[in-house]
């Protein structure tokens, strides 16, 4: 028999001693260009600096759509210097950040202003063959057919 007030149950464990702190696991310095992480960074500076090359080279009929690839392109190409910048100077050790949540949600919002600065440029690439005023004479294209060959080219 049990004293009066004891429980037979035992006390609730101890929820730190189950969840520890996060930690980095991605490595830093020059190491971080051998991950996944890394080379994901890599190619965003590499084909984020070729469409910012290409969309700048066109003549720009649509203002609007092609300057928020623009806008996409110059952002994620900054953002991720600076992002890996953090690892190959160390950076990541000195914040107490969860970095590979960090690094998953980098790479997702990546990947979505990316696939919408896509759908702009194919969508201004598709109207190649409309003609540039509509009350002129002269069929000129959107597009020429190099400007067109370019549009392409930033689009994918």
């Amino acid at each position: 028999m049990l004293p009066r007030g004891a429980s037979s149950m035992p006390p609730p464990p101890n929820p730190a001693a189950y969840f520890p702190p996060p930690r980095v696991t991605l490595p830093s310095g020059l190491e971080i260009l051998r991950t996944y992480s890394g080379a994901v960074i890599f190619l965003e500076i590499l084909f984020g600096t070729i469409v910012w090359i290409l969309v700048a080279s066109t003549h720009v009929p649509l203002p609007l759509l092609q300057g928020w690839v623009m806008f996409v392109a110059v952002t994620a190409w900054f953002l991720s210097i600076v992002f890996l910048c953090v690892f190959l100077f160390g950076y990541a050790n000195r914040f107490a950040v969860n970095w590979n949540q960090t690094d998953f949600l980098f790479h997702g919002a990546t990947f979505v202003f990316y696939f919408g600065a896509f759908l702009l440029q194919a969508a201004t690439t598709s109207l190649h063959y409309f003609p540039r005023k509509f009350n002129s004479t002269t069929q000129e294209k959107i597009l020429a057919d190099h400007e067109y060959n370019i549009s392409i080219a930033a689009s994918v």
